[in-house]
């Protein structure tokens, strides 16, 4: 096994004359979770479909899992499992007659214990006789992945998979996809919700009309946009008067007797404060950094917010 789960470099996407990826590079590590964030229409599923060989690329290589897209497409499939934004699931059949038909398509061995040990993982013993059309939401979805489970896939693909979840639901499945990860399963994932990508990713990346517009920790990604501080509260108006005279650059706040001093959130600087506040015997009763969230990423990167993307 390759120590790189996905790798692509100038990968180009067109229809026609609309350019829906524009020279992707990518390097995604086994064993992490690596998040797509974009508005819609930014190319995030064009970029799945292509990874996971549903459409074919117009430019650039690209490997999936150690193998080239292109021409060894069906070592790539063996090695992947795809779910989608909806669940794929039949709502005539039962959840266990569900798994067990991914188990037959597959030729998956002791089927059996396959499917049990799946109900098992997902909760979903008890309801493994009732037909999926009685589930909710939130039991379809982990249908859905526990059916792309079957054939222990190496890398899997999460295209928005907590779409329309409850809060409960949604940190539900972050869970299991955190126990995938801890069993050594790459993921890829897209979502919309910009705190699920906070939670759950190793690394972030932000495609914007088909391009790689930033990518880093989502600790990096936050620290690229201004608006890094660090609060300051002061017990008396007399401390905040004298660190206010210390700090000439920092916004105070009389009624909470605090100061914001502008920063860039890192040790170093950091440290430069303390020291300087030490220098004249001042000390603070609270002290916290603040750094933009994710949002102000989005907006500051493609010039609009989640909300308003997700129209």
């Amino acid at each position: 096994m390759t120590e790189t789960a996905i790798t692509a470099s100038g990968l180009r996407k067109a229809y026609q004359d609309k350019v829906v990826l524009d020279g992707i590079d990518l390097d995604v590590p086994n064993g992490t979770i690596f998040s797509l964030l974009g508005p819609n229409g930014a190319g995030k599923t064009t970029m799945v479909n292509v990874l996971t060989t549903l459409l074919k690329a117009d430019g650039g290589t690209v490997r999936v899992a150690g193998y080239d897209i292109a021409t060894e497409t069906r070592k790539v499939r063996s090695a992947i499992g795809v779910t989608g934004q909806f669940a794929a699931v039949d709502e005539l059949l039962t959840g266990e007659e569900n798994l067990q038909l991914m188990v037959d398509l597959g030729g998956a061995k002791d089927g059996k214990r396959v499917v049990g040990g799946l109900l098992e993982r997902f909760e979903l013993t008890e309801a493994a006789k009732k037909p999926a059309s009685t589930y909710s939401g939130g039991m379809r979805r982990k249908l859905d992945l526990a059916m792309t489970l079957v054939g222990r896939p190496r890398i899997i693909f999460l295209d928005e998979p907590t779409t329309g979840l409850d809060p409960r639901s949604r940190r539900t499945m972050w869970a299991i996809i955190r126990d995938l990860v801890a069993d050594g399963v790459t993921i890829f994932l897209t979502t919309q919700y910009l705190e699920e990508a906070d939670q759950l990713a190793d690394r972030i990346a932000v495609l914007d009309q088909g391009r790689l517009v930033a990518e880093g920790t989502a600790d990096e990604l936050k620290r690229r946009i201004p608006g890094t501080h660090v609060r300051l509260r002061f017990a008396t108006a007399a401390e905040l008067d004298a660190a206010a005279r210390v700090l000439t650059d920092a916004t105070r706040d009389d009624e909470t007797l605090a100061l914001r001093v502008p920063g860039d959130g890192g040790s170093k600087s950091l440290r430069l404060l303390l020291d300087r506040l030490d220098e004249y015997a001042l000390s603070a009763e609270e002290f916290s950094v603040h750094t933009p969230d994710l949002d102000d990423v989005f907006l500051a990167l493609t010039g609009h917010t989640t909300e308003v993307a997700a129209k």
